[in-house]
């Protein structure tokens, strides 16, 4: 199984000041979260993509492209890239120039997204949500299967007329995952055209995802694909600290303040401590804790769905840098070696 970490890059409200966080900081501190991660031997990074103010970065690939040329080994992937507001054609180049500057270590997740900015901005009609998607989807498949000659057609992008989409990347195919927030068309999407699948788990029980994660590898195998094809990766927020209470007393007031509506009426939710424990307990979305406690739920979730993969969100609310850096030094010389030791695997060495 696969343990990495995760940035959306929110930029919250400086309370002395009033104003939001400086963007160019934020960034460059999650640059420095990367390479803190792949220093550690940790196996992915991820960064989202918003276009809003509330958020410093709009396309992940360029803070990625300055992360591959100063780490060696962790895999780099969006986190996910906006594909109904993109140019498939644009984002497969992009993320094949990243796979260069990487060494083969790039990566695309690929989602809908339930912010509507990205979709006033580009121009692109939030009626056609799905249908838009799904359009996109399939062209950015062509190119990634047959990038040399691809010819394609749609009502939402002009067509494709046996051209090629270069740069090819230095892998074969661009891993593509299919990110997904809970909805079942989404996860029969991802079955039935056997992509691996990134599952958002943002609060409720994690036992609930349990039918939509069989459902998926049900469906997948169905319709012919073969069982190693459909891995899962699950999201979460995430925090490990020394103790258990302590890491719990640390987080609650950024993770309040991250999930907080910021206008009235806006997108969030007001989460009280009671809200907190339970989200925060063993079979809440929220894995934050002690090490043997993120462990255990690790673990939980690794049986009980099947991940593959890992990745905690690790920085949100206005965490300072030092808090995150020391969740990281924690994921990863004990949180990591625990896991693996139990499953049976070794350290990461920068092969997908």
């Amino acid at each position: 199984m696969e343990l990495g970490i995760l940035s959306l890059s929110d930029l919250q409200t400086d309370p002395a000041t009033g104003a939001l966080h400086d963007p160019a900081r934020r960034t460059r501190e999650i640059v420095s979260y990367a390479l803190a991660a792949d220093q550690a031997g940790l196996d992915v990074f991820g960064l989202g993509e918003h276009h809003s103010r509330d958020f410093a970065v709009a396309n992940p690939a360029i803070p990625l492209a300055a992360i591959a040329q100063a780490t060696s080994r962790i895999r780099l992937t969006s986190a996910v890239s906006v594909l109904s507001t993109l140019d498939p054609v644009r984002l497969h180049q992009d993320f094949a120039s990243l796979d260069h500057l990487s060494d083969g270590r790039a990566e695309i997740i690929a989602g809908r997204s339930a912010f509507l900015e990205a979709f006033t901005l580009f121009g692109i009609d939030p009626a056609h949500y799905d249908d838009v998607f799904a359009e996109k989807l399939d062209l950015l498949l062509a190119i990634r299967d047959d990038g040399d000659h691809v010819t394609w057609s749609g009502r939402h992008r002009p067509a494709l007329d046996d051209l090629p989409v270069p740069p090819r990347p230095q892998q074969e195919k661009l891993p593509l995952w299919l990110g997904v927030g809970g909805t079942p068309a989404s996860v029969e999407r991802a079955a039935r055209l056997g992509l691996p699948m990134a599952l958002g788990l943002i609060g409720g029980d994690i036992r609930r995802a349990r039918t939509l994660t069989e459902h998926y590898r049900a469906l997948g195998q169905a319709v012919d694909h073969r069982p190693e094809a459909l891995r899962l990766a699950v999201t979460s927020h995430f925090y490990v600290g020394a103790t258990s209470q302590g890491a719990r007393d640390d987080l609650y007031p950024y993770y309040r303040e991250y999930l907080r509506p910021k206008s009235p009426g806006g997108r969030g939710w007001l989460i009280g401590p009671r809200d907190f424990q339970a989200v925060s307990g063993p079979s809440g979305a929220l894995v934050a804790g002690s090490p043997q406690e993120v462990i255990d739920k690790i673990l939980t979730e690794r049986e009980l769905l099947g991940i593959d993969r890992f990745i905690g969100q690790i920085d949100f609310g206005g965490m300072p840098a030092a808090m995150v850096n020391r969740s990281i030094e924690l994921l990863a010389t004990e949180v990591a070696p625990a896991i693996r030791k139990e499953l049976g695997q070794s350290a990461n060495t920068g092969t997908p």
